[in-house]
Parts: C-alpha cells; structure tokens; sequence
C-alpha cells in the first residue's frame, strides 16, 4: 500500500495457474520457512523492495478445483525501492473504488473487504464496518453487507466463539497476555484488534491493530 492509500495487484504470467488473473502479490513459502521471511524473500523476488514492519492481516482458504490454498495476507507500508515487476508480470495501483472494480482471483474476495480495516479502531462504526456484539451477528441484513462485521470480545473463548458464528474481525475488550495474544492471533483467520499494547508489539504477535474505542 503506497502513502496516498493505494494497493498495489499485480497480474498472474502466462503458463502459471489462473494465468491472466489478477491478485495481490507474493507467494509460496519454502519448506520450514518463516512466515515473515517468506513475506519479505517474495517482495523481493517479485517486486525487488524490502520490507518493514508488516502488518498481519488476514487468513484466507480458498478451495479451486484443481488445488486448495490458504493465505497469509499482511499489509506492506514501510518498504525501500520501487516495485517492478521482476516475474514479468503487469503492476497495478488501485484506489478502493478501482480494486472493486478489478477481477480479481476468486480467493482475494475477503482481502478486499479486510483491506480498509484500520490500524487503530477508534470508533464503533464506519462506512466501512461496524463492531457490535455477538447478538448482532445473526441480525445481520442484506444491506450490511457492504461493511465487514466485528465483534467485541472479553476473552480469548468469546473470540474463538465470536469467528464460528460469523465474526468478520475481533475487538478485544480486554488486555490479553502476550503469549495469549499471540496464540489467539496464530488460531483465528480473521483480523484480532489487541488492547493496551504499542502498535509495533501488537503486530508482532499477530494482531492486525488496536481497540483504542472510547480512549
């Protein structure tokens, strides 16, 4: 994501899977490869930039029909170098308006919607999403579905318990222990918002950003 809020796609080579589609770059891990690691070897092989203080994002599994996979989606602000595409692939930069405009691969729908989730949660509600309850899950409308749905948790149980019914995004209420944190980051594939910690120790144990509602 560049400064002016555009995410940067970049088009699948030919004789590749899904060749000619669009998604949002990087790529497989190595065997025992660390998940940050490959982040940053992938960026570099692609788009020949290095990385800085990544952000967690997103766990998405999608299955095609010759192939599942699961991706580990993080945001990319801070980087050294322009990205070009190395692989020979086409480069886009899109507004929010122009990514829901792109094809992109079926797999990338929920990075989309997660996308414009911010580092720091300070209100309840926006055009984009909306934090409420367990409860307001299943009173969910069709015309909600333009904005992703949180839910504010007390505990490490109510947040495994908020995603199985449908939680988008989870708010903690409460301050968790780090290796509690980092444990309930590691097992949910939703966006974790921590409470109480500095935005760069809160990405390092997973957790997308803040709850800093009511502040």
């Amino acid at each position: 994501m560049d400064a002016a809020g555009r995410v940067l796609i970049a088009q699948r080579p030919p004789a590749k899977h899904l060749a000619g589609g669009w998604e949002f770059p990087g790529g497989k891990l190595e065997p025992g490869e660390e998940r940050l690691a490959g982040l940053a070897r992938e960026l570099q092989e692609e788009l020949g930039i290095a990385i800085a203080t990544p952000r967690p994002l997103i766990r998405v599994r999608h299955a095609y029909p010759s192939r599942e996979v699961l991706l580990d989606v993080w945001i990319v602000r801070h980087y050294r170098g322009e990205p070009r595409g190395l692989d020979g692939q086409a480069l886009r930069w899109c507004t929010r308006d122009e990514l829901a405009e792109v094809e992109l691969l079926p797999a990338d729908g929920p990075i989309v919607r997660a996308v414009w989730l911010p580092e720091r949660l300070t209100q309840a509600s926006s055009v984009y999403y909306r934090v409420g309850d367990s409860s307001s899950l299943a009173r969910r409308t069709v015309a909600d579905d333009t904005q992703l749905r949180g839910v504010f948790c007390g505990s490490a149980v109510e947040a495994a318990a908020a995603v199985g019914e449908g939680a988008e995004f989870l708010v903690l209420r409460n301050e968790l222990g780090c290796g509690e944190l980092a444990a309930l980051c590691g097992t949910v594939p939703v966006p974790v918002f921590a409470r109480g910690l500095a935005l760069d120790d809160a990405w390092a144990l997973g957790a997308s950003g803040l709850n800093e509602i009511g502040e």
